[in-house]
């Protein structure tokens, strides 16, 4: 894929950093002038991802998280959320509505559900031998781009 620009962010899994995770990759976006559903669509399923990290991933100790973005002059932006974790041993279980893996927490088990109804495309992979790489796509309606930004 040939991307117009990408950004990379490394942070620690605490629960505070799920914000500033979305405000980062929302407005690293804006250069391609998003509507504001788009917006509020990626910002949901980075959230989305970047909890599922927090929670799931590192259950005893904090560790990185790395938001991945890449914007192309189609229109598509691309977004990988990177963790070192504990991994997931089933994919498409872990996909299921409602299945959580810490039903003691009141969880919804609905992360990836979530995710893939506003994204166009999420696939998980193995991140090496331990963790979980979440990659993500959403392709923006055609409009006129911010100033600085990609015409569409």
């Amino acid at each position: 894929m040939n991307y117009i620009n990408e950004m990379t962010l490394q942070f620690e899994s605490h629960s505070i950093n799920e914000s500033f995770a979305r405000s980062a990759v929302a407005a690293f976006c804006v250069q391609l002038n998003p509507t504001l559903d788009e917006i509020t669509d990626i910002k949901t399923a980075v959230s989305e991802a970047v909890t599922n990290c927090v929670v799931h991933a590192y259950p005893k100790n904090a560790g990185k998280i790395t938001v991945w973005v890449g914007l192309t002059a189609s229109r598509e932006i691309d977004i990988k959320v990177i963790d070192a974790g504990v991994g997931i041993d089933d994919f498409e279980k872990a996909r299921e509505p409602f299945y959580t893996t810490k039903p003691n927490e009141e969880r919804a088990g609905m992360g990836f559900t979530v995710m893939e109804s506003f994204m166009d495309k999420v696939i998980l992979s193995k991140n090496g031998e331990r963790g979980v790489c979440v990659e993500m796509r959403k392709t923006l309606e055609r409009r006129k781009a911010a100033v600085g930004g990609v015409n569409g």
